[in-house]
């Protein structure tokens, strides 16, 4: 059992990761905006959770303009997507297992 707590993805410890990478995972893409009042975060909060994820190579970030305005929008890797999974089912063996 102690072997599945250490096993488990420590990118993926904090509330409002496990959420953007759940996000993602039912999403092709998820603006900044419509990623932040979803999870309820802060602006400042939502840009550091996605930053690690971003430099942990789980997450794409793609910038552009619709019309004059920015648009800020994250897609999940293929790593990110298998990363998450595996996280997944050892949360669900550890589940199964107590």
């Amino acid at each position: 059992m102690k072997n599945y707590f250490q096993d488990l993805n420590k990118a993926f410890e904090s509330r409002a990761r496990l959420g953007i990478m759940s996000s993602l995972m039912v999403n092709d893409f998820i603006d900044f905006n419509a990623l932040k009042d979803l999870l309820d975060l802060t602006d400042g909060n939502l840009a550091g959770h996605t930053r690690a994820l971003e430099q942990a190579g789980y997450l794409r970030v793609e910038k552009s303009f619709i019309g004059r305005k920015p648009n800020t929008r994250f897609a999940i890797t293929p790593e990110g997507r298998a990363a998450f999974e595996q996280h997944l089912e050892l949360l669900e063996k550890i589940i199964r297992d107590i």
